[in-house]
């Protein structure tokens, strides 16, 4: 064996982990309180449901950056997909009030 420079993506890992225990829900937390269209623009759209289907479209538009929300947003996309449950992307600050339904992104198949 020889090792490789690699690195790791926490939240493909965190999503990669939820499923393989067959968790309920997929919780990413973040900076910003929900993910957003046109972000830091006047124009900024933030999300609050949405399905895999329209944040793949999303991704195709340009709307996420690398390294940043994107592999947030493909995790938490990829989560739903396999497992057909629910993921959250918000702040830590925000997470309770996420869980209640009141603030994040929910992705959800439905």
């Amino acid at each position: 064996m020889q090792g490789v420079p690699a690195v790791i993506d926490k939240d493909f890992c965190s999503a990669l982990l939820a499923e393989t225990i067959n968790a309920d829900f997929l919780i990413i937390l973040t900076a910003v309180e929900q993910v957003a269209l046109n972000f830091g623009s006047p124009e900024q759209k933030n999300l609050a449901k949405v399905s895999p289907y329209e944040l793949q479209k999303y991704i195709n538009q340009g709307h996420f950056a690398p390294g940043s929300m994107l592999p947030k947003v493909e995790a938490a996309m990829n989560f739903v997909k396999q497992t057909d449950k629910k993921a959250l992307i918000t702040s830590l600050e925000k997470a309770k009030e996420g869980l209640a339904g009141k603030t994040g992104t929910l992705i959800t198949s439905n």
